[in-house]
């Protein structure tokens, strides 16, 4: 992995900071740090006394809780760009979820307290957080909407073409999603079984909707992917 040197530039990069001043981002760059996860390391775990919030230079991180059965129920995917976690500002609760980097992740690491003090005295960043949050409700509404309105194999689909649309990259018509995803994950993540989703990933095959290139999934006709998904409504 590429070692990169924290410079108040790459600040800039996160569209978090991207209307502040020279002088704020200075402000921001004093109280941050820089550290690298590799594969597979825990960032925090659920239920831990909150230190800090994470800004994603690069890599791959999914959140999840573990039920009481030892079983992860994913709550995101984070990738390039994504800060975490958020919603943990100005309270005393611990962390929702645990955090584990997916492939070696570089993040920028701004202790809690020093954040919540930036958000208060720089207004910029103040409505940026509004703005974040908003939308962060609308997409717990969706999601909520999608697990109690649709069947598993909508939701199934519906997965698929959510994490096409953040991670997919385009290769020759095809969308490569290079998030090293298993079928238990993406069971935890709609709510059913290994089982159900090895047959719902099976059957797309059959129809060469999708295919898997090593640990990556590639949407080999997203417009048949989409089709399909309108099908089942």
């Amino acid at each position: 992995m590429k070692q990169h040197h924290f410079t108040l530039d790459m600040l800039k990069q996160f569209l978090y900071f991207q209307d502040l001043t020279d002088e704020e981002l200075a402000q921001v760059y004093q109280i941050s740090g820089f550290r690298t996860y590799r594969k597979k390391s825990v960032i925090f775990h659920e239920g831990e006394e909150k230190a800090a919030i994470y800004f994603i230079y690069d890599g791959l991180v999914k959140t999840y809780k573990t039920d009481e059965d030892g079983h992860e129920n994913i709550v995101s995917f984070l990738k390039q760009g994504d800060m975490f976690p958020h919603a943990t500002f100005f309270d005393s609760q611990p962390y929702p979820a645990t955090a584990e980097a997916l492939v070696d992740s570089d993040m920028i690491v701004i202790p809690q307290s020093s954040f919540e003090q930036l958000i208060l005295a720089i207004p910029a960043l103040t409505k940026k957080t509004i703005v974040m949050m908003g939308g962060k409700i609308r997409e717990l509404q969706q999601m909520l909407q999608q697990i109690t309105g649709q069947d598993v194999q909508s939701r199934g689909v519906a997965f698929l073409l959510k994490i096409a649309e953040r991670y997919g990259v385009e290769q020759s018509g095809r969308l490569v999603i290079p998030v090293p995803l298993t079928n238990l994950e993406m069971a935890n993540a709609i709510g059913t079984t290994r089982e159900t989703v090895n047959r719902l990933l099976n059957q797309l095959r059959k129809q060469n909707i999708i295919e898997k290139d090593g640990s990556k999934l590639v949407i080999v006709n997203p417009q048949a992917l989409s089709d399909w998904s309108a099908e089942q409504r």
